[in-house]
């Protein structure tokens, strides 16, 4: 950052003490350096030569005979608010003043025995802030551990106050109000350093703060403290002993840790792993799993328990496969965790699904989709009756997309039902039904029952066996619109899935309005990206889709803000079909796959490849992830 530099010349400073050696140096030093002084002896003094001179810096002793600095303070902010002011004090004994003198609305404090280059630095900074810092970009900075260490998360949290670097005895640190003059004072007796402020946007040093306060030191000091009793050898042993384990402070700690942390990294899951002599930990960030820690193995035992009682599962149960959820505060914000566990030949290992309530669904504009792919499938979604299908594996972005969807439809005039497992969001306006199999409630029994509640627009999770499949095609025949996921690797697949769930072919073409097949693909880092050349399969893959050479592409060169991965968010690639007369006769008909492929591509619809390729080449990803996501289909 380009430091401004502010001109102090012509600037008139009042000086307010009783010490002539004090004033007379301060004075001297002062003019050296192109200031006009003026000096007052007490608080009454200060007040009379305000009302002869104008004065824009007061420096004020804070220990006075008469009015106090305190008091003297208050008087010239009544008589001159736009003014600096400085108070100066060299009394340990009277930090209850400072104190006071910082609610009323010091500018700083000047400790006693001066460094005249110290005072000379602190004015110049405070006329700084008084023109007001210029906003520096966080991102391009890399904030020093050493730094990051001095300051504790909850104080840095509170005062929105980021350290970023020392430097020759000051501490930089990055604020969202470097005037808040109480957060410095409490920074520099934290650091015992003298405080830079530079000012950052709340945007950013909210980002900031996940990347460089990790929950991992924390998490290690909670392990130490585990009881080593779990150490023991024998199996039957040590899981009797996790129960008493699972009641320690440190176990219930290490768990909230690592779902705090998870939501921090924007984690979508936690993977617990039981190795021969360690528990591995990994979060999938962006859909690519990152080993974040390795824990002692004896830990193992009793944090599996713990997640067992916080999600209400069998805690003895150790052979069968167990699913469950519990919920979690994170900042103020509502968690969701849905927990899952299966044995392995070192342990049960579990998976926590982590689901930000706090997280909002986005927009249908903001999902990928390219603008004439967008404006079809608007068409299709305001349709008054038939089923529309998203399609494709598990994490691919399926239910954001339907979330997105009926999102987009008119919530006053249509009656909106859903039937979720789980009900990850909730929206106004929308009645949102949870599956509850020991209740009887599955997709296709709430499906049925939905239809007798006279709704226009139904979603259902998802289709999954020839029960709910035909329930979901009754619904559509009789004047329903209904949204649902299909898992099949492409939009002819999904059609071909329906028909081998039993629906009759007909069924499925009276029935389907239109497929989306799609991936998840990770965004190239806005701040980090530079153009360079590809290998030459990728190349060649873009070259066979798009019909033309291109051998240089953005990508990401790893910063602060993508963790040094070169991405950071994820972004949809589609493939829309919609059903046409020629594509409903091949279907009857029985035809072949390829030729319902060339028959919807005459209809328009772009291959999931080929809509990869097009983000590629704008920069919004790269040709490697298209080709490791979407490529091994074709």
């Amino acid at each position: 950052m380009t430091e401004q530099i502010v001109d102090i010349n012509s600037r008139r400073v009042l000086i307010v003490d009783d010490n002539p050696k004090v004033y007379e140096t301060l004075a001297d030093v002062l003019e050296g350096h192109g200031f006009a002084v003026g000096v007052a002896q007490d608080g009454s003094a200060a007040v009379e030569e305000m009302r002869e001179n104008a004065y824009d810096l007061f420096l004020v002793d804070v220990m006075m005979p008469g009015m106090n600095g305190v008091e003297t303070l208050r008087q010239i902010k009544s008589m001159s608010p736009d003014a600096i002011t400085l108070i100066m004090t060299g009394h340990s004994q009277v930090e209850d003043l400072v104190s006071e003198a910082l609610w009323a609305g010091v500018d700083g404090v000047l400790y006693k025995p001066f460094d005249m280059d110290d005072v000379l630095d602190m004015i110049q900074q405070k006329y700084q802030e008084q023109m007001q810092l210029p906003l520096i970009e966080l991102k391009q900075y890399d904030p020093d551990p050493a730094a990051i260490k001095l300051v504790p998360e909850q104080m840095a949290r509170r005062y929105k106050a980021l350290p970023l670097r020392i430097e020759e005895g000051q501490l930089v640190v990055a604020m969202v109000d470097p005037a808040d003059l109480q957060a410095i004072e409490d920074l520099r007796v934290r650091t015992s350093l003298n405080i830079m402020p530079l000012r950052a946007s709340p945007d950013d040093i909210e980002n900031a703060f996940a990347r460089c306060y990790q929950n991992r030191g924390e998490i290690e000091r909670q392990v130490q403290r585990i009881s080593s009793a779990v150490d023991e050898e024998d199996a039957d042993l040590r899981q009797r002993l996790s129960v008493e384990a699972v009641s320690q402070a440190p176990v219930a700690r290490t768990v909230e840790l690592l779902v705090h942390q998870a939501v921090k990294d924007k984690a979508s899951d936690i993977h617990l792993e039981p190795q021969e002599d360690a528990l591995r930990v990994r979060y999938r960030i962006d859909g690519v799993l990152h080993e974040v820690m390795s824990l002692p193995r004896r830990i193992h035992a009793a944090m599996l328990s713990r997640i067992k009682i916080l999600s209400d599962l069998n805690i003895a149960e150790r052979r069968r496969p167990q699913d469950g959820q519990f919920s979690m505060e994170v900042e103020g914000k509502q968690v969701d965790v849905r927990v899952a566990t299966i044995n392995t030949v070192h342990g049960e290992m579990a998976v926590l699904r982590v689901l930000d309530k706090s997280v909002s669904v986005r927009p249908l504009d903001e999902l990928g989709f390219l603008s004439d792919e967008e404006d079809r499938y608007r068409r299709i979604i305001t349709a008054p009756w038939g089923i529309v299908l998203l399609a494709g594996p598990t994490g691919s972005g399926k239910t954001s997309t339907l979330y997105a969807s009926i999102n987009q439809l008119d919530k006053d005039e249509n009656k909106i039902i859903t039937i979720e497992d789980p009900v990850e969001y909730r929206f106004e306006g929308i009645n949102q039904v949870q599956v509850n199999r020991q209740a009887g409630i599955t997709f296709a029994s709430g499906l049925r029952a939905a239809m007798r509640l006279d709704p226009n627009i139904i979603l259902v999770g998802e289709i999954r066996d020839e029960e709910t499949a035909r329930t979901a095609v009754q619904a559509s025949l009789t004047g329903h619109l209904v949204f649902s996921s299909i898992h099949a690797n492409d939009s002819v697949g999904a059609i071909l899935r329906l028909i081998d769930l039993d629906v009759e072919p007909f069924l499925v073409t009276s029935s389907l309005l239109g497929i989306i097949s799609q991936r998840l693909v990770r965004r190239v880092c806005p701040e980090c990206h530079a153009s360079q050349e590809v290998p030459e399969r990728e190349r060649l893959v873009y070259e066979q889709e798009m019909g033309e050479s291109k051998k240089a592409f953005e990508y990401g060169q790893g910063c602060n803000n993508c963790a040094q991965t070169g991405y950071r968010g994820r972004v949809g690639v589609f493939e829309l079909l919609i059903m046409n007369d020629e594509i409903r006769r091949l279907v009857v008909n029985d035809a072949s796959t390829d030729e319902i492929i060339d028959a919807a591509r005459r209809a328009g619809m772009r291959p999931m490849i080929k809509d990869g390729m097009i983000k590629a080449k704008r920069g919004v990803t790269t040709p490697s992830e298209v080709v490791k996501n979407i490529f091994a289909l074709h």
